[in-house]
C-alpha cells in the first residue's frame, strides 16, 4: 500500500504537469489563431496583387499590339518612300541624261551605255505602269541614243575598213609558203621560235601602247568615265575641270586602264591565234601560242598584283573603301571569263598543271590562303558584302554581316569543289582521281578546322564538317575499288572442287595457276603505279594503307589456306608470302621508296 504522503506528492506532480500542458496548449492555440489571421491577410494581399497584375496585363497588351502596328506602319512607310524614290528617279532620267545623249558616245562609251540603260529601264517602267504618261517621251530619247550608237558603229567600222595593200597580201602568202617548206623539207623548227618572239613582242607593245594612250588622255582631260568611278563614287561628276589627279583619281585611271587592257588582250590574242593557225603546224600551235601570249599575260598579272597591293596598303591605312576599287575588275573578269577561256583554249590541266602524284592542287591551297587572309578583314568584308545588298544607308548588325560573309565563303568552297571535281576527270586512272579528290577535300577540311573559318562556315552550313568527311570517305571507297582487280583472283569463283584422293584435271590446275598469276601481276602493277602517288596527311596515309593491307592480306591468307596441290613447282606461282604482300602495300604513297 502506497503511503499517503507519496500519493499526495505524486498527485501534486501530476497536477503541476497538467497545468503546464494546459498552458502549452493555450499557447499553441493562440499561435494557431495568429497564423490563421496572417494566412488570411496574405491570401488577401496575394488576391489583390493578382487582380492588379491582371489589370496591368489588360492595359499593356493593347499598348504592345499598338506598338507592333506602329512599327509595321513605319516599315511600310519606309518601303513606300523607297519605292517612291525609285519611281521618281524615272521621271528625272530625261533631264539627267540629256547632255550625255546629245554629245554622243564618242570617247565616253561606258558612260553613254550606262545612260542608255537608265533610259531603257524608264521606258519599260512607264509602258508597264502608266502607258498614257507624257513621260513616255523618254522612248524618243532612247531611239535617239540608239541612232547615235549605230552612227558611231558605222563611223568606227568605216574608219578601219580599208583595203589591204596587195604587197601585204602577197607577203602573207609568202610567209605561209616559207613556213610550210621549212616544216616539210627544211626539217627546221627554229622559225617557230622566231615567230612567237616577234609576235609576242608585237602583242606586248600593242597593249602597252593602249595603256599609255589611255592613261595620257584620262590624266590630261580629267575625264573619268570608267566602271571603277561609277562603282566607287556614284556622285562623282562625269566630267571634271582639268586638274592634277589625286591619289584616288590615279587609282581609278589605273583600274580603267587595266580593264581596257584585259579586253584588248583577249581580242588581240584571238587575232594572233587566227594568224598562227595559218602558219604554224597544227601539233605545234598550242605550244607556240602559249609562248606567244606569255609575256603580255605576265605583265597583265603583274599589273593586277600592283593594283591589289595598292588596295592592301590603303587598308593598312584604315582606308577600307579602297577594297571596292577591286570590284569593277572582278566584275569585268567574270563577265568575260567564257570568252577569255575560249580564246586561250584554257585547259592547262590536261597538259601540265595537274599534280602527277594526285597531291593537293595549287588552286586549293591558294583559295584556302585567300579565305584565311579574309579573316583578318572579316568585319570589313562582311560590311562590304552587306553594302552590295542594297543601295540604302541602312546599318546592318554584325550577325547579319557575318551571315553574308559565311554565305560568300560557302560559295567559294562550293565552286572550289566543283572545280576540283572537273579537274579530277583529267586523270585517266579513276583511282588516282579519287586520291586527288581525297587529298584536296582533306586539306580543305583540316585547314578549316585549324582556323576560325569553320566557325564562319557553320553559320550557314551546319553540317559542313560532316559533309567533307563523307566526301573523303567516298573517295577512299572509290580508291579501294582499284584493288578489286587484284583480290578478284582470290575468290572462290571458278575454283575446282577438291575431293581427297582425286587428282585434279589439267584444266582445273590451270585455273589455279591463272589465279596466282593474275594476283601476282595485279599486285606488282598496282604497287608500282601507286608507289608514286602521294597522300601528304600521315594520319590518312596510314589509315588507307592499313585498311588495304587488311583486305588484301585476309583474302590472300584465306586463298592460300584453301589451296591444294596443283603443280610440281609451287614457288613459281606462290611468289609472295602474306607478310611480303603487306610490306609492299606499306610502301604505297611513298615517292622515296
Amino acid at each position: 500500500m502506497i503511503p499517503t504522503e507519496d500519493a499526495s506528492a505524486r498527485k501534486r506532480e501530476i497536477e503541476e504537469k497538467l497545468k503546464q500542458e494546459q498552458e502549452t496548449l493555450s499557447f499553441i492555440r493562440e499561435n494557431l489563431e495568429k497564423s490563421d489571421q496572417l494566412t488570411k491577410g496574405m491570401v488577401s494581399i496575394l488576391s489583390s496583387f493578382e487582380s492588379r497584375l491582371m489589370q496591368l496585363e489588360n492595359s499593356i497588351i493593347p499598348v504592345h499590339k499598338q506598338t507592333e502596328n506602329l512599327q509595321r506602319l513605319q516599315e511600310n512607310v519606309d518601303k513606300t518612300l523607297s519605292c517612291m524614290d525609285h519611281v521618281i528617279s524615272y521621271y528625272h532620267v530625261a533631264k539627267d541624261t540629256d547632255r550625255i545623249i546629245r554629245e554622243g558616245p564618242t570617247g565616253r562609251l561606258d558612260e553613254y551605255l550606262a545612260c542608255i540603260a537608265k533610259i531603257q529601264k524608264a521606258v519599260e517602267y512607264f509602258q508597264d505602269n502608266n502607258p498614257d504618261s507624257p513621260e513616255l517621251n523618254t522612248k524618243a530619247r532612247f531611239e535617239k541614243g540608239k541612232e547615235l550608237l549605230e552612227a558611231e558603229f558605222r563611223s568606227l567600222l568605216t574608219r578601219y575598213s580599208k583595203p589591204v595593200p596587195p604587197i601585204l597580201i602577197l607577203d602573207a602568202i609568202n610567209i605561209i609558203c616559207i613556213a610550210g617548206w621549212l616544216v616539210e623539207y627544211g626539217r627546221n623548227q627554229d622559225f617557230m621560235n622566231v615567230y612567237f618572239q616577234i609576235r609576242s613582242n608585237q602583242l606586248d607593245r600593242s597593249i602597252k601602247g593602249l595603256k599609255d594612250h589611255f592613261r595620257k588622255n584620262s590624266a590630261s582631260s580629267g575625264i573619268l568615265y570608267s566602271p571603277a568611278v561609277q562603282t566607287k563614287r556614284k556622285d562623282t561628276p562625269t566630267k571634271k575641270a582639268p586638274k592634277r589627279p589625286g591619289k584616288d583619281d590615279v587609282l581609278d585611271i589605273e583600274i580603267d586602264s587595266y580593264i581596257h587592257c584585259i579586253s584588248a588582250f583577249v581580242k588581240l590574242a584571238q587575232s594572233e591565234y587566227a594568224l598562227l593557225t595559218e602558219i604554224i603546224p597544227e601539233h605545234h600551235q598550242k605550244k607556240t601560242f602559249d609562248s606567244l601570249i606569255q609575256e603580255a599575260l605576265d605583265n597583265l598579272m603583274l599589273e593586277g598584283d600592283n593594283i591589289v597591293s595598292a588596295a592592301r596598303r590603303a587598308i593598312m591605312r584604315h582606308d577600307y573603301s579602297a577594297v571596292l576599287t577591286i570590284f569593277p575588275i572582278l566584275r569585268h573578269l567574270k563577265m568575260n571569263k567564257s570568252e577569255f577561256d575560249a580564246t586561250l583554249q584554257n585547259d592547262p590541266d590536261k597538259e601540265y598543271n595537274m599534280p602527277k602524284d594526285g597531291t593537293v592542287h595549287e588552286l586549293t591551297s591558294n583559295a584556302i590562303l585567300f579565305l584565311q587572309q579574309l579573316l583578318d578583314f572579316h568585319e570589313t568584308a562582311g560590311a562590304m558584302l552587306a553594302s552590295q545588298e542594297t543601295s540604302s544607308a541602312t546599318s546592318y548588325t554584325s550577325d547579319f554581316n557575318k551571315r553574308l560573309l559565311s554565305t560568300y565563303i560557302c560559295k567559294v568552297l562550293g565552286n572550289l569543289q566543283l572545280n576540283l571535281l572537273s579537274k579530277s576527270k583529267v586523270y585517266e586512272d579513276s583511282a588516282l582521281s579519287a586520291i586527288f579528290l581525297h587529298n584536296n577535300y582533306n586539306y580543305i577540311l583540316k585547314s578549316l578546322e585549324k582556323s576560325e573559318l569553320i566557325q564562319l562556315v557553320t553559320v550557314t552550313q551546319k553540317v559542313a564538317e560532316r559533309s567533307y568527311r563523307e566526301l573523303i570517305e567516298q573517295q577512299i571507297q572509290m580508291y579501294q575499288r582499284s584493288w578489286v582487280k587484284v583480290t578478284e583472283h582470290l575468290t572462290d569463283r571458278n575454283m575446282p572442287v577438291f575431293q581427297p584422293g582425286t587428282k585434279l584435271k589439267d584444266k582445273e590446275r590451270q585455273v589455279i595457276k591463272d589465279k596466282f598469276k593474275g594476283f601476282n601481276d595485279g599486285l606488282e602493277e598496282l604497287c608500282k603505279i601507286q608507289k608514286g602517288w602521294a597522300i601528304p596527311d600521315k594520319e590518312q596515309r596510314d589509315f588507307i594503307r592499313q585498311a588495304q593491307k587488311k583486305v588484301v592480306s585476309d583474302a590472300y591468307r584465306a586463298f592460300l589456306c584453301a589451296n591444294i596441290s596443283f603443280t610440281k613447282n609451287p614457288e613459281k606461282y606462290h611468289k609472295y608470302r602474306p607478310e611480303e604482300v603487306e610490306e609492299m602495300i606499306e610502301r604505297l604513297f611513298d615517292t622515296s621508296a
